[in-house]
């Protein structure tokens, strides 16, 4: 296959107009890449693929420019590959040598942090870690892997201490951040690992509230189908820690403090200015057009109204009640 028809991608992934030239989408630079769509997400989540935004809002696109610098890199596509590469716990414990024990009490208090996880089809939580990470941890803590676990640690894992969760979310929203500049979408991102309520007393301007609704990133995406795997899902993507929950809503409000300044978030517009003037619009309803003549009975209105008009007529006109 030529170079010309290896850089033609799908009419799903065309570039818009404008960009077809010059950038491909993120299918059609991951086979350029020699690397799986998850491996090349993955690269520009850790940045290193530099993406650019898409037309409009759209999915980040890959400049042709970047393709061929990381193609023309020493060790192409082996050392890209091997940079992105995740492991399990059994593997992971194979390449430190060590046993999956071990190494479990070692990501239980927070020594190896995960970079994705997926349900099992038992709906099993599966943590992946960055094999690059693993390797420079066994060579910078070599004690860690040998001989009996440290009194602290054991303290930790006795009271049942798992940093996996917490560790996950603060990566994945730090990874967030780095993509955006937007005060209003990096104040989304943080929210986003806060539950309604916590959410509510942080922020308590409903229009901002939706506000972030509306923006909130998922923190992994393509959610599963299956009610109970969503449930696992959800308890893991919300921060579930005092001094976490704590945390996230101090940078919250900090957040939307920052973003106040440089745009308020939308509300409702009306023809008149004020919050005054709407309320008083809304207590006062609008006369009707004088096109349309308002008929007025001599009675007033509602039931008395009825039963004197009901009096007024003449015997002969009042309806006869049926009888049952």
């Amino acid at each position: 296959m030529s170079v010309k028809d290896s850089l033609k991608e799908p009419a799903g992934e065309a570039a818009t107009t404008g960009l077809a030239g010059r950038s491909l989408a993120l299918g059609g630079a991951a086979r350029e890449l020699e690397l799986r769509r998850g491996e090349l997400d993955l690269a520009v989540q850790l940045g290193l693929v530099r993406a650019t935004a898409g037309a409009g809002g759209g999915a980040p696109r890959i400049d042709r420019q970047e393709v061929e610098r990381l193609r023309g890199a020493e060790g192409f596509p082996g050392a890209l590959r091997e940079r992105v590469r995740t492991v399990g716990t059994v593997e992971g414990a194979q390449l430190v040598s060590i046993s999956p024990e071990r190494f479990t009490r070692l990501a239980r208090t927070g020594h190896f942090t995960p970079i994705r996880f997926y349900l099992n089809r038992y709906r099993a939580v599966v943590w992946l870690y960055l094999a690059e990470e693993l390797s420079e941890f066994a060579l910078a803590h070599p004690a860690l892997l040998t001989g009996r676990t440290p009194p602290a640690l054991r303290a930790m894992l006795d009271a049942g201490e798992d940093r996996r969760a917490r560790n996950w979310r603060g990566r994945r929203l730090g990874l967030l951040l780095r993509t955006t500049e937007d005060p209003w979408r990096r104040a989304a991102a943080i929210a986003s690992v806060l539950d309604p309520v916590a959410l509510a007393e942080t922020v308590s301007d409903p229009y901002e509230r939706s506000h972030l609704r509306v923006l909130r990133p998922e923190l992994v995406p393509g959610r599963p189908e299956s009610p109970a795997a969503r449930e696992v899902v959800e308890r893991l993507v919300l921060a579930d820690h005092p001094d976490e929950i704590l945390w996230h809503r101090v940078s919250l409000g900090h957040a939307v403090r920052e973003a106040r300044e440089v745009c308020p978030a939308p509300r409702p517009t009306v023809k008149s200015g004020s919050a005054c003037e709407r309320r008083d619009v809304l207590r006062h309803p609008r006369p009707r057009p004088e096109s349309l003549p308002v008929r007025r009975s001599p009675y007033g209105r509602g039931l008395l109204a009825r039963l004197r008009l009901r009096k007024a007529r003449p015997a002969g006109q009042r309806k006869a009640r049926p009888v049952a």
